[in-house]
């Protein structure tokens, strides 16, 4: 095979330390459409660099389900979908413990309660306080986060003092498209969350979902944000799961192929970020789910999803021995495993 001289030059400016400029990331991009395999190989290369043969596992858990008011034209649960959640359901506490243990079990290192809707209600708050302080009790081997929508200053101080550690709060898309898929809240809403849960001490899962129609000046944008801005622990990409019923139940899937494309790049972008794979692998990679690792991913989402199921846990586990792959619980970077 031919080496692509642009994208070995872009991966040797990352392994020895620089950074990638938007026209650099744009020309791996191009270039990808006949070089793919290239491009997995420097991503696998900077991957291995900085996380050695580690994979980190997280899986999460419903805390309030349903009767979202936002209208983000990709989820089942906002106020765009014709599904019939027009009031919420809300998991007991005993029910998000016994998640967080079975989570355990399939060897994540996280567990991340979910709750739908803009911004918590304070009843909401107490509530994932008080089942995160059930899961540490009971199961203190496991990391407890959230994803609650928007916080104040003063609930994210709340939330780190009751050891929640990380906030995940996605991007979602590039500035430029973001009124295009949301429009009951802005950017800039979502930028004071993460700055609010970075302040509190939290560490930040911060991310974004493709296959919205973007180009690759928005994904690259969400890339250069995250690297430059918002600096995350770890980046989740999603990616569309076409549901009935929302505005989105019609778009044409992203191909297996350029999936890869978007994990190798965004290696490249985030050479030392945590980057997982979340919504939409199994439906979006389907064969070719194991890809994703050489394309530079370092951790997965492992059982259920909020809406929709993902794979059997014990498939993902015997899928990462089978590449000769380890499941870690922290990630030294830098060290070669």
């Amino acid at each position: 095979m031919q080496v692509n001289a642009t994208i070995q030059q872009v991966a040797r400016l990352v392994l020895e330390g620089g950074r990638p400029t938007r026209r650099d990331l744009l020309n791996c991009a191009v270039a990808s459409r006949d070089h793919l395999e290239d491009l997995l190989y420097w991503a696998n290369r900077v991957r291995t660099r900085n996380f050695g043969r580690g994979v980190r596992l997280c899986s999460i858990g419903a805390g309030k389900l349903g009767a979202c008011g936002e209208d983000c034209k990709w989820c089942a649960q906002s106020a765009g979908a014709s599904l019939d959640r027009t009031k919420p359901e809300y998991a007991a506490c005993e029910d998000l413990v016994a998640a967080a243990a079975e989570a355990r079990g399939r060897q994540a290192a996280s567990f991340g309660i979910v709750n739908s809707g803009r911004r918590p209600a304070e009843r909401e708050l107490d509530e994932v306080i008080k089942a995160a302080g059930a899961i540490r009790e009971r199961h203190a081997d496991i990391e407890v986060c959230a994803s609650l929508g928007e916080l104040s200053t003063e609930q994210a101080a709340r939330l780190a003092a009751a050891g929640i550690t990380r906030y995940n709060h996605n991007l979602e898309t590039s500035r430029r498209m973001y009124g295009r898929m949301v429009t009951t809240h802005t950017y800039d809403d979502r930028l004071a969350t993460l700055a609010a849960a970075r302040e509190a001490g939290m560490s930040l899962c911060c991310g974004g979902i493709f296959g919205l129609g973007e180009t690759w000046d928005d994904r690259i944008d969400v890339g250069m944000t995250l690297r430059d801005e918002i600096r995350p622990e770890v980046t989740p990409l999603n990616f569309l799961h076409p549901i009935p019923g929302t505005p989105l139940a019609d778009a044409s899937p992203l191909a297996a192929r350029e999936i890869l494309a978007i994990i190798a790049i965004f290696r490249l972008i985030l050479p030392h970020v945590d980057i997982k794979i979340a919504g939409g692998r199994e439906i979006n990679l389907r064969d070719m789910q194991s890809w994703m690792f050489y394309a530079g991913a370092t951790s997965c989402l492992i059982g259920n999803y909020l809406t929709t199921a993902g794979r059997p846990a014990q498939d993902d586990l015997k899928m990462i021995e089978d590449l000769g792959l380890r499941v870690v619980r922290e990630f030294r970077t830098g060290l070669i495993g």
